[in-house]
């Protein structure tokens, strides 16, 4: 990666870490403080935006961003300092939410709301979006429940589109079946679209299902799709009639292989049933290790026993709650950066960070987590708070959306206090 430069910038440097009031020129500092890992620097861009969620870059190096409840808009960055110089509004709808994405070519625009995933033609020598070739690709999703549609296409298959829908809310019984078109990650080639658009349940094909909520996906170098799930709220534990409160520490949130988008993945990642053990000690009545399966009430027809048959385990655990809402691999597959949005369900808090999953390469040339599954923390903060247990939505930087850039700088939004930042490592 490059470094900064800081002709545009000034940073306030204390023990080793960089702190919030490092900002572009004409930009605020950092409503709230954080910490840097060593070698790591931070400058904030952009205020003001409307929940900025996901974003994506043109070949030209602007920076567009979907704001939830607005639309989407585009940012001119100076590409020695990474800062904005211009902005505008690059498409007015309310309803556009979450997903956007680039086709490989760059020619290509993509974005949903909850119901749709659209697409229109982009130039991008002039950052042009033609408004009257907007088509309709995916329809009738669910708008109840988890409404972010993450979008993604494979570097080398443009014709594939890949869409993310969560469950309804938090135990959807009925999306235990993947014909229901909730929690599943689907895939949809685009080379051909039905007039009036796929619709989401009945067509296309499965990339994995039993997945509450995928909101981050990413392709590794040998184009092999990862996700990041947000598991459950307020779990419990029910034997012989007697619940146990362990939600504190379980279930654990996930890092799932999806694998080959090309061909139907059919593997059942346990959502509604089953459960990823995040603290084994909550559960006084079984022996678990982090990342075992586990099931909310064992009964004579389905225990955890059926659970670590049936369903695929994660690659690796993230501690509960914290939110994983984007990931994004290096140029090398070296490294999967996660933004961790922050915890609500969790007394203390955590979360509110960015962190890097190191990866290494096997001997047959697939990418795996240096971490296994058991691994309580198999990730490096990059960006932190200085007190994760006081963190909240008005207290701490809540990290959403990830982009690179050509320069190997790394943007970040921050959705609930619409900033956006550069991160740098030298």
């Amino acid at each position: 990666m490059h470094a900064l430069s800081f002709t545009a910038v000034s940073a306030t440097v204390f023990a080793g870490f960089a702190y919030g009031q490092t900002a572009c020129s004409g930009v605020a500092a950092a409503k709230y403080p954080y910490k840097l890992a060593e070698g790591w620097s931070a400058v904030k861009v952009a205020d003001g935006l409307e929940s900025p969620r996901h974003m994506a870059m043109d070949k030209q190096g602007r920076l567009l961003v979907a704001e939830q409840g607005k639309g989407l808009s585009q940012h001119t960055i100076d590409a020695a300092t990474g800062c904005v110089t211009a902005s505008k509004a690059l498409m007015a709808d309310r309803q556009l939410n979450h997903g956007i994405y680039f086709s490989p070519d760059g020619l290509t625009l993509y974005a949903s709301t909850a119901f749709n995933v659209y697409r229109w033609a982009y130039d991008p020598a002039t950052g042009a979006l033609d408004a009257n070739t907007r088509t309709t690709l995916v329809t009738n999703m669910s708008t109840s429940g988890h409404t972010t549609r993450t979008l993604i296409i494979p570097p080398t298959q443009p014709n594939l589109l890949i869409v993310s829908v969560g469950s309804d809310g938090n135990f959807d019984m009925p999306s235990v079946d993947p014909a229901v078109g909730r929690a599943i990650v689907k895939v949809f080639d685009i080379s051909t679209v039905p007039d009036g658009g796929y619709i989401y349940a009945d067509d296309g094909w499965a990339a994995g299902h039993g997945l509450r909520n995928e909101v981050g996906l990413a392709f590794d170098n040998n184009e092999r799709l990862w996700g990041v799930e947000n598991s459950g709220d307020d779990l419990e534990r029910i034997i012989n009639g007697t619940s146990t409160d362990i939600h504190q520490n379980n279930p654990a949130e996930k890092l799932n292989y999806l694998g080959d988008v090309s061909k139907p993945n059919t593997n059942w990642y346990g959502y509604p049933t089953c459960w990823t053990v995040g603290e084994p000690g909550e559960i006084k009545d079984a022996s678990f290790k982090i990342g075992d399966q586990m099931i909310q009430q064992p009964n004579v027809t389905f225990d955890d026993s059926h659970c670590a048959e049936l369903v695929t385990p994660p690659a690796m655990t993230f501690e509960s709650h914290q939110a994983p809402l984007d990931c994004k691999f290096d140029a090398a597959s070296e490294n999967l950066y996660v933004a961790l949005h922050g915890s609500w369900n969790r007394d203390p808090p955590q979360g509110y960070k960015l962190v890097a999953v190191p990866f290494t390469t096997q001997a047959d040339g697939a990418y795996r987590p240096v971490a296994d599954r058991a691994t309580k923390r198999g990730y490096e903060e990059i960006l932190y708070p200085e007190s994760e247990a006081a963190c909240s939505s008005t207290t701490c930087t809540r990290p959403c959306g990830l982009v690179w850039d050509k320069a190997g700088r790394l943007y970040m939004t921050s959705d609930t206090s619409g900033e956006i930042f550069l991160l740098s490592k030298a």
